[in-house]
């Protein structure tokens, strides 16, 4: 007798449709965690899950693998909500990315891209504070459903972001031209104080799946999301290698490079003993 499947979800959600149709596994697996003090700061810590940096996650955007978040705008992947801006340099290197990016990687360009006090890519929107109270925040203009900066299918570049095409063909950081929401995923980082049992406070950072849960309450109403997805588990690299520049990022090279080097150790040992299940359902499906 199998045993019983936990969704993770309510019955009547999106996420349990997509869970039951098979198209995502159950979040709720097992997993291995890394943690380790930074080579740069005593009072750092890092906890690293390895479940999903060993995974073989790969973005499907613009493939036949992404099913994106609305059935009704598949094409669109996961940009059917624009982008929230995180602070002035995440605007400012938007604005910059937007002053250099070549005409042809972006099919919604504004044919004034001076826009005053408010560049015409942005608007002001809502978004929950820490506290949960609603607080202004700036993201990216929809157009026809999706953010301003996705292509969509039938433009010369393909379907996807516009920022994140040029990026690839030129050589530009991904880290820096594309709002960080955005070059971040599939990775979260959550941060925060707390204190040892010496009384000493430290920093915890956490590096971990930017599942469904990541989104709050709204991620169980998508249509389909790719983490849990097998069809998106079909990198040749592992997830530390192929996101080396947004761990980077979002660890600092010296905290990076110990993690690589772990798990650099790990692979040459064959030592995986929580892998993802989507990487493993892949992988037995020869997708």
């Amino acid at each position: 007798m199998n045993p019983p499947v936990f969704l993770g979800f309510p019955e009547d959600s999106c996420a349990a449709a997509a869970i039951n149709r098979g198209d995502e596994l159950p979040p709720d697996f097992e997993r291995e965690w890394y943690e380790f003090t930074s080579p740069e700061d005593p009072l750092h810590q890092f906890t690293i899950d390895l479940t999903w940096l060993e995974s073989y996650w790969n973005c499907g955007f613009g493939t036949a693998a992404c099913k994106g978040i609305d059935a009704e705008n598949p094409s669109l992947g996961c940009c059917g909500h624009g982008a929230f801006l995180s602070d002035d340099t995440d605007r400012a290197q938007l604005v910059d990315a937007v002053n250099r990016m070549p005409a042809k990687y972006w099919q919604l360009r504004p044919a004034d891209i001076d826009g005053g006090d408010l560049e015409p890519w942005l608007e002001w929107d809502e978004l929950d504070g820490d506290d949960g109270t609603p607080e202004p925040a700036l993201k990216t203009v929809l157009v026809d459903g999706a953010c301003i900066f996705a292509n969509r299918p039938g433009w010369p570049t393909g379907a996807g972001c516009a920022l994140h095409q040029w990026s690839v063909a030129e050589g530009e950081d991904l880290t820096v031209v594309k709002p960080e929401v955005c070059w971040q995923l599939p990775l979260r980082r959550l941060e925060a104080y707390e204190d040892r049992p010496d009384g000493v406070e430290i920093l915890r950072t956490t590096i971990t799946e930017y599942n469904r849960r990541g989104w709050g309450n709204g991620g169980e109403d998508f249509d389909w999301y790719c983490t849990t997805a097998p069809g998106c588990h079909t990198a040749m690299q592992p997830i530390w290698r192929t996101n080396e520049a947004e761990l980077r990022a979002l660890m600092g090279d010296a905290p990076y490079e110990k993690l690589a080097a772990y798990c650099q150790r790990r692979a040459e040992v064959g030592a995986r003993l929580a892998p993802h299940p989507a990487s493993v359902a892949a992988q037995a499906s020869n997708l």
